[in-house]
């Protein structure tokens, strides 16, 4: 029995109490913004929900989203808050849109438009500027009133285009004048509550008209000048790697600047044609941490495809022969792609198995329609990559290029290394939904394949997340902790097939899933989401979480 007084109480549900410990029946009950009291729970006046035959979990943290320009104009951060998800860190690869002098805003957002996959015009039309440095973007989206928690990484991409303007995709060393700028803006970011600092190395992130993402070209020295504040303020360290984000170069940060670092790179993902390369990364990565040194990987628990036609196929673009293809206008493509010089430049590219590519010649893994392509040219009698360049540039396919092999992929995302992450939630809105990471997690990892108890899976979901990344009072169910929750049945928990939404800003679409077993989640002590998947709370009660456990 308890005496507190409870605005909240959940009865008789099943406690997966995010640590990874066996599971129990309690009652929760909630005053205010948290878990005050868990156990044989009565109270006149509160809120009491019917739990029986149900499991509550702590909400899911999503370390990988880019919801920075739809906050603006949606703080609901659809379709997160459906899908489980309680807290969302935004700004990763360093593609965020603070801080930005009003003179640079067109030029991010073009870049975010190409390196993100998003419509332009939903964009131009959707983003609302009511801020240019940073804290003031903190303080926008707090005066948003969003549905979820979110904490934000101070972007590299992002400092480099306020700072350089249309050099910073060109110029690779700054002046040292622009330097102590970036260095200042990152030390301010971090004094004002960012999470830590994001870059990109990889040669798959390319912006508008083709121009290599700012961080993508920056130096060691560049780079390192811009880590300086996370030695003194705190903070951690994410970068979606190329070739040059090795573990041994992460673990070279980790030491120098004494911060946690996180790699995203395909490099560490399952890929049938070359099985231990992933594995090679955990390893050194294992080592590292053996060392005392924080180095751990974004692992996506679901595979990983990328959808694309022949106007836009940016699973390329990190090949040379599609130099061109990034400059051309839709008229000129049509010439480019029949041109012999193209395709024997494209399959010379290929020869040379580009590390950190996303595609290097796997044609079996490109499909139409749910067909390989493979198949659709030998029946024409020709290459795959002849047939490809063929066909009309609208067409619409599905590159499914790494982690698509359950045994492979289980034992990464087993890995003390690894972080379940990547759901890219806010970006590649016309070709994926992924935003139902944890759901699908729940749904193919324990209930299909069995690969992780319940108990475990929500651990990897919640606490583990949240004690990587430094979040405080959240990831558990536990007495003086924020009431994050989600209410579900475990039998039915997953998510939806794909399907299409109209209702972006500047008429724009994207895909979207629906969550399956979800009977509530509750941010902040406040229910957001109800069984029918529909928002009870007009005000969202989440927080833009600025202090951390460092």
């Amino acid at each position: 029995m308890s005496s507190h007084k409870f605005n909240t109480i959940i009865k008789g549900a099943t406690i997966y109490n995010g640590t990874g410990e066996d599971s129990y029946r309690a009652d929760v009950g909630i005053c205010g913004e948290k878990i005050v009291a868990i156990g044989d729970l009565n109270s006149d006046g509160a809120n009491i929900i019917d739990a029986r035959g149900l499991s509550l979990m702590p909400g899911i943290i999503d370390v990988h989203t880019h919801y920075d320009a739809q906050i603006t104009w949606d703080p609901t951060l659809s379709p997160s808050p459906s899908m489980g998800v309680t807290t969302a860190v935004m700004g990763n690869c360093g593609f965020g849109i603070a801080p930005c002098p009003p003179e640079r805003q067109e030029i991010m957002l073009k870049n975010l438009s190409v390196v993100e996959g998003m419509n332009l015009k939903t964009l131009l039309e959707g983003t609302q500027w009511k801020f240019e440095s940073f804290p003031d973007y903190l303080k926008y989206i707090d005066q948003q009133r969003p549905h979820a928690n979110v904490a934000v990484l101070v972007g590299h991409s992002a400092i480099r285009t306020a700072v350089m303007g249309d050099d910073s995709s060109v110029r690779i060393k700054p002046t040292e004048e622009e330097l102590d700028a970036m260095r200042a803006i990152v030390d301010d970011a971090l004094l004002h509550g960012a999470i830590g600092f994001a870059s990109s190395f990889s040669p798959n992130h390319s912006g508008y008209e083709g121009r290599p993402m700012p961080s993508t070209i920056a130096e060691d020295e560049e780079l390192y000048a811009l880590l300086e504040p996370i030695k003194k303020r705190k903070g951690v360290f994410v970068t979606a790697g190329g070739q040059r984000a090795t573990p041994e170069y992460l673990e070279h940060v980790s030491k120098t600047f004494d911060c946690p670092t996180f790699l995203v790179s395909v490099l560490a993902m399952h890929n049938d044609s070359d099985p231990s390369a992933s594995t090679d990364y955990y390893r050194r990565c294992e080592q590292a941490l053996d060392r005392g040194r924080e180095v751990y990987i974004h692992a996506n628990p679901h595979p990983l495809s990328f959808d694309f036609t022949l106007r836009n196929p940016y699973i390329f673009y990190a090949h040379e022969a599609f130099n061109a293809v990034k400059l051309a206008s839709p008229e000129q493509l049509v010439s480019i792609y029949q041109s012999p010089k193209f395709r024997n430049e494209f399959k010379h590219n290929l020869s040379e198995r580009k590390i950190g590519a996303i595609f290097n010649g796997a044609w079996d893994k490109i499909e139409l329609n749910e067909i390989p392509i493979t198949k659709l040219a030998k029946k024409a009698n020709q290459e795959p990559l002849d047939w490809l360049f063929d066909q009309p540039l609208d067409a619409q396919f599905v590159g499914k290029m790494y982690q698509n092999n359950d045994e492979g992929v289980g034992k990464l995302l087993s890995h003390r290394n690894a972080i379940i992450a990547l759901s890219d939630a806010g970006a590649h809105v016309e070709f994926l939904c992924d935003a139902g990471f944890g759901l699908y997690f729940l749904q193919h990892w324990v209930n299909k394949t069995g690969t992780f108890s319940l108990e475990n899976a929500v651990e990897k979901l919640t606490s583990d997340p949240a004690a990587k990344y430094r979040i405080k009072e959240r990831g558990r169910i536990k007495e003086g902790y924020y009431a994050d929750l989600v209410l579900f049945d475990p039998k039915s928990i997953g998510i939806s097939k794909l399907f299409k939404l109209d209702d972006l800003p500047g008429e724009g679409s994207r895909l979207m899933r629906k969550p399956n077993g979800i009977h509530s989640v509750w941010v902040n002590g406040t229910k957001v989401i109800d069984k029918e998947n529909t928002q009870t709370s007009q005000e969202g009660p989440g927080h833009v979480l600025t202090e951390f456990d460092f």
